[in-house]
């Protein structure tokens, strides 16, 4: 299949209420055309509902929402030129592969030849090839992503939009489909809006993640910022794992338990903040205190192996609890503080990221 005529998307100020819950607030969000973006968040976010508006499946209560330059919020969904691909794939069970596949063309009166033809091709896309007369009832749940996949793509949209495709699967098979579809958006430029509440998904997959929390999104970034820039505390939690400790500004210095941290960036926060703590940017240090680190010194509670990799949990002096990420060598795993012994952690100035302490304004 060639490179598909991609479309930027413009959604402004989307509200969706359904009585008192308010589903949508004032959504603003801008996809770029043959971008793959991410909408990520818990379950009762809003970002299912908004997908199923990019769609047309769902109308806003008020807003505007352009496909390039039209406007779309009164297109009928099969008018809108977007593939979809459900979570729960709704292929249709009494047809075979090919007829799930072809079945968009079909809707679009194509010939015989030509869809016979065009739906090859899809399946040879998502790697297929050859399938077209199995039932749906032969296929693994791989396979059946796939056939959901192929029949979006058939008619060559110029969107496309997912709701969790990958949910159902296993979590080898779902690591290596990322892969795949990301492979595939590389391959044919649609402009694409995925969406998943796994965080490591959206990072793995996405050219840039909305964060979305109670109808709003938080933060639209590239997946490296995202991580380790969020904009908020809620952010911070839901990408990845943190520990937050309280910070004290004086000034333009910050300090954390009577000591001045050491700053790559100075924040654009008024008042107190917190310092993040990410548990593989911290540094297990020995008997020396490194003058360019920022140092914490706490008792060690817990090292839980995991595998490739181990957690050194501890308890700081000021009571707050934080972790050590660390690869489980063997070197490694055999020179780790026991519990209940001191431990001292350095964290460099350029992850010592400090964020607004929304609970302590």
């Amino acid at each position: 299949m060639v490179r598909a005529a991609s479309l930027p998307i413009y959604a402004h100020q989307i509200a969706k209420s359904y009585g008192r819950v308010r589903a949508l607030d004032q959504v603003d969000l801008a996809v770029r055309s043959g971008e793959f973006l991410t909408l990520l968040g818990p379950s009762g976010s809003g970002k299912t509902t908004l997908l199923m508006v990019l769609a047309g499946f769902i109308r806003p209560d008020s807003g505007s929402l352009r496909f390039g330059e039209t406007e779309m919020i009164r297109v009928a969904p099969h008018k809108r030129d977007v593939g979809m691909v459900f979570q729960n794939y709704a292929l249709f069970p009494h047809m075979n592969v090919a007829s799930n596949v072809g079945f968009p063309l079909r809707l679009r009166r194509v010939s015989k030849a030509d869809i016979a033809a065009r739906v090859e091709q899809a399946l040879e896309t998502v790697q297929l090839a050859g399938y077209g007369a199995r039932g749906i009832e032969q296929l693994s749940g791989g396979q059946r992503q796939r056939v959901a996949l192929a029949r979006a793509i058939v008619f060559e949209p110029r969107i496309l939009l997912m709701d969790e495709p990958l949910s159902a699967l296993d979590k080898q098979l779902r690591e290596h489909m990322q892969i795949e579809l990301r492979r595939l958006h590389d391959k044919l430029g649609m402009t694409t809006v995925y969406v998943t509440h796994d965080q490591r998904e959206a990072l793995t997959m996405s050219d840039r993640v909305a964060v979305i929390s109670q109808g709003r999104v938080l933060q639209l970034d590239a997946p490296r910022r995202l991580y380790e820039h969020p904009a908020n505390r809620f952010v911070a939690e839901f990408i990845g794992e943190s520990a937050f400790l309280p910070v004290e500004r004086t000034g333009d210095s910050f300090f954390h338990d009577g000591h001045r941290l050491k700053i790559r960036d100075c924040p654009v926060v008024d008042g107190n903040c917190l310092l993040m703590l990410r548990p593989e940017r911290l540094q297990l240090l020995g008997a020396t205190a490194p003058d360019h680190l920022n140092i914490l010194r706490g008792t060690v509670e817990q090292v839980v192996y995991q595998g490739d990799s181990f957690q050194l949990q501890a308890r700081l002096a000021d009571g707050s609890a934080v972790a050590l990420r660390g690869v489980s060598t063997q070197d490694a795993m055999a020179t780790l503080p026991r519990p209940g012994a001191p431990v001292m952690f350095g964290l460099a100035p350029e992850d010592t990221v400090l964020l607004a302490d929304e609970r302590r304004k």
